[in-house]
């Protein structure tokens, strides 16, 4: 069986190697999406035990976040030179070594650390599974295709607060992390499966990626550094030191062939709206998300085993809803569909800020319900638009904006959530009010996508981004 797809083409995967394929790559998705998830219900026991604020220990989420969105487009790069499937398998045998040096962890710095190993190989998995989705699925079932690796994300992201509170109320906070090693193993298994095009022989952009990498990390520091009370001159003078920097990486990249920042793809305005919305809707979600439990906690006297039963409506709901608007999206506009959802998640968000002052579990999981279809509605679709509209060998390049824009996103929410925690608001109702303007800006710009100029681009535009006519 050859394990290589030749290039230029886009046929799928033959029957049954596909299905092995599939259950591999869901496997691996797990993976990254419950140990990024898991740690949220932990934050305040992790807070306790290690005697640090609650702000800090945002950290602990902030910092994966953060060295993945600082490696996953030069590692989606790096994958066409050294091949997808070989990348993948490395990053989830790093992240599988690095989880188990949790168990020693006895404070704050430590585990810093190890999370950071972690999200390294994370993001080598992540940098390239959307391009192998591509290539597992034909052209025709690729709606499909996304849609079922919704279902493997929100199931995950079900699992994950569920999973993590039932440790907790047995266990000490470390075993939390281990959760995800089973599904590394199995994907390690059966990884010849996935699709392996022909490495590119051309030369790593080393300087391109230790740009972005320093553009994303200087930004953010300087932001988490401004939250957590360091001096503002010095941490407004990080940020502004990563903004110059990404200035001079951009310029660059303009005149890149294969850039490593896709700004070919994002010239494209269908492209750049659709990541713009991805990026707001990802901040709200995280906003709200990562906040809750602090709430739940604090003002509801909640356990930590009730949070996670309580946050789990939303993925399950996303579970259920994303499959159905990924594959209606190849009949019916993406826009349409994303505003719709959008609109459904703005008003699921205003009334989780506005909980009643005696809210029970259902007062809360039916607006969780609500959250968990808007954005399922929206995100599928989205994701659908940006791997179909790029061209078949920019595929890696548009996986890794995929991953990229929701890591950007979430991190962003998470060091929000970290400003508002500092600032004595993140446990009322300010998390989810700002989460409901960031998922209104979304369907702004879902909706936009439904204007003929940009649903049916140029002509020229057409032949570099076949099959673009086709997404909506």
């Amino acid at each position: 069986m050859n394990s290589r797809t030749e290039p230029g083409r886009d046929p799928g995967l033959p029957l049954p190697r596909r299905y092995v394929a599939v259950l591999a790559i869901s496997f691996g998705t797990a993976l990254v999406v419950i140990d990024g998830a898991i740690a949220t219900v932990a934050l305040p026991t992790i807070a306790r035990d290690l005697n640090v604020d609650s702000s800090a220990a945002v950290l602990v989420v902030t910092v994966y976040q953060l060295v993945l969105v600082m490696t996953l487009l030069p590692f989606s790069t790096l994958g066409d030179r050294l091949g997808h499937r070989r990348l993948y398998q490395y990053g989830q045998a790093i992240f599988t070594c690095a989880t188990a040096l949790c168990f020693f962890a006895r404070s704050l710095p430590f585990l810093l650390v190890v999370r950071a190993v972690q999200a390294l190989g994370a993001a080598a998995a992540l940098s390239v599974s959307s391009a192998m989705v591509r290539r597992i699925y034909p052209p025709e079932q690729l709606g499909r295709g996304l849609g079922i690796n919704s279902i493997v994300v929100s199931s995950s992201a079900a699992l994950a607060p569920t999973l993590g509170g039932f440790i907790l109320a047995f266990g000490r906070w470390p075993w939390v992390f281990a959760a995800a090693v089973p599904f590394a193993i199995v994907s390690l298994i059966i990884g010849r499966a996935l699709p392996d095009p022909e490495p590119r022989d051309e030369p790593f952009d080393v300087l391109g990626a230790v740009l972005c990498a320093g553009m994303f990390g200087l930004i953010f520091s300087g932001l988490e550094s401004a939250v957590h009370g360091d001096s503002p001159v010095i941490s407004a003078a990080i940020a502004v030191a990563g903004v110059i920097l990404g200035y001079f990486f951009v310029r660059r990249e303009l005149g890149e062939t294969r850039p490593i920042l896709p700004v070919d793809l994002l010239a494209q305005p269908i492209l750049a709206l659709s990541s713009l919305g991805a990026f707001t809707a990802f901040v709200g979600a995280m906003t709200v998300i990562l906040s809750l439990p602090f709430r739940l906690q604090h003002v509801y006297g909640f356990a930590p085993s009730e949070v996670g039963a309580m946050i789990a409506p939303w993925p399950l709901t996303t579970m259920f809803v994303a499959p159905v608007s990924g594959a209606l999206s190849d009949r019916i506009p993406a826009g349409l569909l994303g505003a719709i959802g959008m609109a459904v998640a703005v008003a699921g968000l205003l009334l989780i800020g506005f909980l009643p002052p005696h809210a029970g579990y259902f007062d809360i999981a039916w607006r969780m319900v609500l959250c968990g279809a808007g954005f399922g509605m929206f995100l599928s679709p989205n994701a659908r638009v940006i791997i179909g509209s790029s061209p078949i060998e920019r595929a890696a390049a548009a996986g890794g904006l995929i991953s990229t824009t929701r890591m950007v996103g979430q991190t962003a929410g998470a060091t929000l959530v970290a400003a508002l925690l500092a600032m004595n608001l993140g446990g009322g109702p300010w998390p989810a009010v700002v989460a409901a303007g960031l998922a209104f800006v979304a369907g702004l710009c879902s909706a936009a996508r439904l204007r003929p100029s940009i649903r049916n681009p140029r002509e020229e535009e057409c032949r570099q981004l076949q099959p673009a006519a086709q997404v909506e």
